[in-house]
């Protein structure tokens, strides 16, 4: 029941999200237009109108700035909270392939290889042990890049954290063991405001560093043309702008506890 109750909130979040939602209520506007027509005009309006703004490098940039509530870390002067931390967490969630064959094994996606170099660049300058979370395949991948790529062997491993809520409860619980309180969180800065608060409500002691800051990618009219990567950007922010919300509801109505 559980497995099935994931599946289909993996599903809905796809459902809403652009680029689907949007052309969802595109769809149903063409489905409405003998029958409701100035409805179904408005629908269209609304869905191609969307999906075209949120595919606009501008558009993206503004919703993206909208997530990003923590500076880079700086590692050439630590503040007093990083020279605490004991250990470097790395949040699975950016994809891999179960098997890459130019590796001949599994293998991080972009976001999150982007994820793990950061992550093994603060580590050669912590000298602190790697924490890899996600679910089933996605840490053994994380591992693997980690290894294979970077030449660092994560000390823990968590394979069984479905979300962002489960990789605080999970690692909390693995790092504890240990007696480790205090880490570094590496995930994407569009990302780290909402996982921070997670780990935060477990009772850890959290520095964040994110990777993937916002920086303008394109100049001038390219800003205002659609483009496919933009569409991503904004998937990515409109997620997190949508979590966050979600997260505060759970937590105040104890829905999900840790």
């Amino acid at each position: 029941m559980l497995m099935m109750l994931k599946y289909w909130k993996t599903v809905l979040k796809n459902l809403i999200l652009p680029p689907a939602g949007p052309m969802l209520l595109a769809i149903i506007g063409l489905l409405l237009l003998r029958r409701r027509p100035r409805l179904a005009r408005v629908l269209m309006a609304l869905g191609l109108g969307s999906l075209w703004l949120f595919s606009l490098p501008f558009v993206a940039d503004r919703f993206t700035r909208l997530t990003q509530h923590y500076p880079p870390l700086d590692l050439s002067q630590p503040t007093p909270a990083q020279l605490q931390a004991q250990a470097i967490v790395i949040l699975g969630g950016g994809g891999q392939r179960d098997y890459a064959p130019e590796y001949g094994g599994p293998a991080a996606e972009p976001i999150m290889l982007e994820r793990l170099a950061y992550g093994a660049y603060v580590a050669r300058h912590t000298g602190l042990p790697i924490l890899v979370t996600g679910n089933g395949i996605e840490p053994v991948a994380m591992r693997a890049s980690l290894l294979r790529n970077f030449g660092i062997e994560p000390r823990w491993l968590d394979d069984r954290s479905y979300d962002t809520f489960e990789n605080a409860r999970n690692s909390a619980l693995l790092l504890r063991a240990d007696g480790i309180q205090r880490i570094l969180l590496v995930t994407s800065a569009t990302h780290i405001w909402r996982a921070a608060h997670e780990f935060t409500a477990v009772g850890m002691d959290v520095v964040p560093a994110p990777v993937g800051m916002l920086s303008t990618r394109e100049f001038g009219l390219p800003r205002y043309l659609p483009d496919v990567d933009a569409l991503g950007r904004s998937y990515l922010a409109t997620y997190e702008l949508l979590g966050e919300p979600v997260r505060e509801f759970l937590a105040l109505t104890h829905l999900r506890r840790h």
